[in-house]
């Protein structure tokens, strides 16, 4: 019978090691390759803020299984179809963001998951399920012991409940968004500020207390800090922000002038 592909983010984390992910914004399938040429555990493919199509996607998925790289998708938040179809394009697993109730993540959970943990609509035709080439109690296991799921904290709203939030069961990780909260509490862009570092301990702090694993989008120079808060999954970078850095050393290299301070900051900034 045709194997169905585990996941290895949780293979490694479930054995007590770290997960590296790579934060895609192109949707060229080829630099996902490029991605799994460096060794990453996984990518992250954004449909939240991305002109990407279920085509191209499904392609970049294909692409990152030629590495054995699990693929997480960032998903447009409300629907049903845009929570299930990464994971029937065969995504490894979809991160909602701006979770900001305890009935929105009940919600995630019933719409992608099998029963016992929910009451997904089931359809194996797909390279989630090998086209209909496994039983169905094979395909529902392995969504619901393979496939994972990310939710978002990124507001004072969701940070006030989220040990409500963390207590759901049935998903995997909490990630904080340091970007949108610190816009959100006046301090855009500063992902550093003890303001926006106590927050994030915080759902760190609640993601183990509730069994859930913690993973974070950025490292912002912190990386002993968020290892000893217990996170498992670490997004180290992304493509835009590297290439367009490599881009402009190039150019500065060679001319020997800054070509472009004002995008220098925005880099210094993102990362």
């Amino acid at each position: 019978m045709p194997q169905l592909r585990p996941s290895r983010i949780l293979r490694e984390i479930r054995a007590g090691q770290t997960s590296t992910i790579l934060k895609l914004n192109m949707s060229d399938p080829r630099i996902v390759e490029l991605a799994g040429l460096s060794g990453a555990s996984g990518v992250w493919l954004c449909n939240e803020h991305v002109p990407n199509d279920w085509m191209n996607m499904e392609h970049q998925i294909r692409a990152a299984k030629l590495y054995d790289m699990d693929t997480i998708v960032r998903v447009n938040k409300g629907g049903y179809s845009e929570y299930v179809k990464p994971f029937e394009c065969d995504a490894t697993g979809i991160m909602v963001p701006h979770i900001t109730s305890v009935d929105e993540a009940r919600n995630v959970v019933d719409m992608v998951r099998c029963h016992p943990l929910g009451r997904k609509a089931l359809d194996a035709g797909n390279m989630d399920g090998l086209f209909c080439q496994v039983p169905l109690t094979v395909y529902a296991e392995h969504c619901n012991t393979e496939k994972f799921v990310i939710l978002q904290i990124e507001s004072p709203e969701a940070l006030e409940i989220v040990d409500q939030i963390a207590a759901v069961p049935g998903y995997d990780m909490l990630l904080f968004g340091a970007g949108d909260f610190s816009h959100r509490i006046g301090k855009l862009g500063q992902a550093t500020h003890p303001e926006v570092v106590a927050a994030r301990k915080k759902v760190a702090a609640a993601a183990l207390k509730h069994g859930k694993h913690v993973a974070v989008a950025s490292l912002y120079g912190q990386k002993d800090e968020v290892i000893a808060e217990g996170t498992k999954v670490f997004t180290l970078g992304a493509d835009v922000l590297e290439l367009g850095g490599a881009f402009k050393k190039l150019v500065n290299d060679f001319t020997g002038t800054n070509a472009s301070a004002a995008s220098d900051s925005v880099y210094a900034n993102k990362k």
